[in-house]
Order: C-alpha cells, then sequence, then structure tokens
C-alpha cells in the first residue's frame, strides 16, 4: 500500500496530483510551521504573457523570532485578492475547452470569506477533486514528525522555488502556440484544457516517489 504525504496547497501544482492520483492512501500534513514561497498561498497558471503568479496575501504574525504554525495562518482580506483572483482565471480561461463546464464549481471558491489559509486550500482540493470525479479518502496528521516512517514523504512537493524540474506529458495550453508548453502549472491549468481526461493523464504520468 502506497501512502503519500502531503501539504494541503493552493489548488497545488500538477505534480502534487500525480502523487494523489498514484496512491493508494493520503495524508496530509496540518502540523507543520509555515513557510513562504511556496504553493501553500500560490499558484501558477498560462498567462497571455506566459507563466502567471496568484498569490493570496496572508497576515503575518509579528513575531519574527517564533514560527506560525500553518493551520494558524490568517488571510489578509484587506485587500481584494478573490475578486483579483477570479478576474485573471477568467481572462485567461474562458477560451479553454472546459472553463464554462466548470466554472460554477470554481467560482465560489472566490465569493465566500475566507479567515484562514489552511480551511480556504481544503476546500480547493475538494473542489479539484470533484472535478476530476476523484474519490479520496484521506486523512490529516495530528503531530508534526521530521522524518515519518511507513509513507512517502512527498512534501516537498509544496515547494514553488527551486523545486525539482518534472517532465510531464505535453497537453494541449491555451497560449502554448506563442511560448510552448509550460510543466507543471497548476492543476486547474490541467483541468480547464483537458476537462474528463485530466484524471487519465494524471494517471499516466511518472513521478519519482513510489
Amino acid at each position: 500500500m502506497n501512502t503519500v504525504l502531503l501539504h494541503p496547497c493552493y489548488f497545488g501544482p500538477v505534480s502534487q496530483f500525480v502523487a494523489i492520483a498514484k496512491a493508494d492512501n493520503v495524508v496530509f500534513e496540518n502540523e507543520d510551521n509555515y513557510q513562504k514561497q511556496t504553493y501553500r498561498n500560490r499558484q501558477y497558471i498560462y498567462g497571455a504573457n506566459g507563466k502567471l503568479l496568484l498569490n493570496i496575501p496572508i497576515k503575518h504574525s509579528g513575531n519574527k523570532t517564533q514560527h506560525q504554525k500553518y493551520r494558524e495562518v490568517r488571510i489578509e482580506n484587506d485587500f481584494d485578492w478573490q475578486k483579483q483572483h477570479w478576474r485573471s482565471l477568467q481572462t485567461v480561461y474562458r477560451t479553454s475547452p472546459f472553463f464554462e463546464f466548470y466554472e460554477d464549481e470554481f467560482e465560489p471558491l472566490y465569493s465566500k470569506k475566507y479567515d484562514f489559509l489552511m480551511e480556504f486550500n481544503y476546500d480547493c482540493l475538494h473542489t479539484v477533486l470533484e472535478a476530476l470525479q476523484l474519490d479520496l479518502d484521506y486523512s490529516k496528521t495530528s503531530e508534526f514528525i521530521l522524518k515519518p516512517e511507513d509513507v512517502i514523504d512527498a512534501r516537498s512537493l509544496v515547494q514553488a522555488k527551486g523545486r525539482k524540474e518534472f517532465n510531464f506529458e505535453p497537453y494541449t495550453q491555451v497560449f502554448d502556440t506563442k511560448f510552448g508548453y509550460l510543466n507543471n502549472l497548476s492543476v486547474i491549468d490541467l483541468i480547464f484544457n483537458e476537462g474528463p481526461n485530466a484524471l487519465n493523464y494524471l494517471e499516466n504520468q511518472e513521478i519519482e516517489l513510489f
């Protein structure tokens, strides 16, 4: 049985969902400290000028010497990031084959107010799983273990900077005639472009975890 340990992300990159699709069991890390420049609060999509970053602003604890638990991180809602992000997704993907098909499933994420980043990310996860029609029975950690046993530790997939490169099979992207195929973007890029074939695509990719 392959059990993989992952972080809940802002949707998450394709690599994260390749790991999920190939795992027998999934555990999400709930007890770690928050780190900057990760997919916890950012995602990359394919914009008209290439790779486009969407970043969720967070409230900082104010104590520079003390780590902040990921599950305690609050979203900075004074900035209307939800409206901006949803507008960006509409602009980028409105000509993709399946955006209109999934639009009503994703829009509520950008109209409901969220206080905590982790709560929002779990709702993102559930929305993606529903779009993929993937029935995932997952669990959450109750304590942080640096080197866990009996699981495949794939928590490094949360890193957005200095991350490992993946060579997944190209699929058709909205602006690929301008900039070519961009690898390992947010899983929503795959969903809006591939639709019902997205899960089959994920299951057929190789990732050096298992």
